[in-house]
């Protein structure tokens, strides 16, 4: 919420048009480039040009693998297979379970 403040407030900030995801082992927010923080819908988030087919098919895998990490892939390796501007090259960061 802090980095939101700042972004709004910031001379420099205030006009970058970008979106970040932020976590840790209990939310996940969106930050907004217009300084809004969103929390998405059960905890599943994405941003950039295929973002919407890596969350549609995250969403869809949601029920049948439970591993954050493998549903991550399996999402964006169908997103790689829709979007020409996505592409299969990534990096999966992964924290400890709350519990």
């Amino acid at each position: 919420v802090e980095l939101a403040k700042d972004w709004r407030t910031d001379k420099y900030l205030r006009n970058l048009e970008a979106m970040m995801i932020v976590a840790d082992k209990d939310v996940t927010l969106i930050l907004t480039g217009n300084g809004d923080v969103l929390e998405p819908l059960d905890g599943i988030a994405a941003i950039g040009s295929g973002g919407n087919y890596a969350l549609s098919a995250a969403r869809a895998l949601m029920d049948y693998e439970k591993d954050a990490d493998k549903l991550a892939r399996h999402a964006m390796k169908i997103a790689a297979e829709i979007c020409v501007y996505t592409n299969d090259q990534l990096t999966v960061e992964t924290m400890d379970s709350a519990s």
